[in-house]
């Protein structure tokens, strides 16, 4: 089993930048695809970016492509997501998730989950 804390989140401007990070211990982290999703006030979680084990490859909802970043650290444990020109609807809480392949990730299927952190975006 893998824990996993996300960080990062708090009260951003219209157009500014977040960078969110997911610390994860446990069982081996590099073993892990990681991803993050978001949930809006009365919303679905909904899929945001999935990176491989390695990092070598990454996915993104049409909703933050081109604007956001998804990384990992191995020798941190740590998993990150950048996000550039924020407006309000990316205000949601981000969960990071892990599992053994990204299609998994994507799935939503066989994931560990974070306790999420709140992101708000201010106008």
């Amino acid at each position: 089993q893998v824990q996993l804390v996300e960080s990062g989140g708090g009260l951003v401007q219209v157009g500014g930048s977040l960078r969110l990070s997911c610390a994860a211990s446990g069982r081996t982290f590099r073993g892990y695809a990681m991803g993050w999703f978001r949930q809006a006030p009365g919303k679905e979680r909904e899929f945001v970016a999935a990176i491989s084990w390695s990092g070598g490859t990454t996915s993104y909802a049409d909703s933050v492509k081109g604007r956001g970043t998804s990384s990992r650290d191995n020798t941190k444990n740590t998993m990150y997501l950048q996000i550039n020109s924020l407006t309000p609807a990316n205000t949601a809480v981000y969960y990071c998730a892990a599992s053994s392949s990204t299609a998994l990730i994507r799935s939503m299927r066989e994931v560990y989950w974070g306790q999420g952190t709140q992101v708000t975006v201010s106008s």
